[in-house]
């Protein structure tokens, strides 16, 4: 027994030859390589403020993906899937081909033209928290966990969760540790090498 106790401090307690580091996972969170010149990300990546987008730095590669965003303050905002040629300086997000969004108003857009909206009486208010699913063809909308019901698809290509902001919104991003259990089959995001 003694043996084996020296033999397991000598390979990997102190890091001596034959030791191999374990790889830290990386996180999802937005990323400041792809953001409008006027956006301000703070808090490790997740909240975003100013004027502009901002996507995160892992692209939907899996099946069925599922992240969150919650309103801290109210003004213009926008959440949804884009692909890096979207422009990031332009907001409102949904006028073009690149993204798939819900806007402040409840309305849905992509490439100019409203594909869904929300409920009337079920506009995101500061404090809620909006979750959205992604499987490659639609887009779902969760409203402090209850299903909106107004799938909206039509994006093509690898995207990526965005987030835009103007006029004093405050939105904060979660990409793990969930405020809600994600439904049924939909995971957070995982990066390629996590799921091969």
């Amino acid at each position: 027994m003694a043996a084996v106790f020296t033999c397991c401090l000598g390979c990997c307690g102190d890091g001596g030859p034959g030791h191999a580091p374990l790889k830290e996972m990386p996180t999802v969170h937005l990323d400041t390589h792809h953001m409008g010149t006027d956006v301000v990300i703070v808090k490790s990546g997740r909240r975003i403020c100013g004027t502009g987008a901002c996507l995160a730095n892992a692209p939907l590669h899996q099946n069925k993906s599922y992240f969150e965003f919650k309103i801290q303050s109210t003004g213009i905002w926008g959440i949804g899937v884009a692909t890096q040629k979207v422009n990031l300086n332009q907001v409102p997000l949904g006028r073009d081909s690149h993204s798939l969004v819900l806007r402040h108003d409840g309305s849905i857009y992509h490439n100019n033209e409203e594909k869904n909206r929300l409920p009337a009486n079920s506009l995101p208010q500061e404090g809620d928290v909006v979750g959205l699913t992604y499987d490659h063809v639609e887009l779902n909308l969760y409203l402090n966990g209850k299903n909106m019901h107004c799938p909206a698809s039509g994006i093509r290509g690898t995207v990526f969760p965005v987030v835009y902001v103007d006029d004093s919104a405050i939105i904060d991003c979660q990409f793990s540790d969930f405020y809600h259990t994600p439904p049924e089959g939909f995971e957070k995001i995982l990066f390629e090498q996590q799921i091969f």
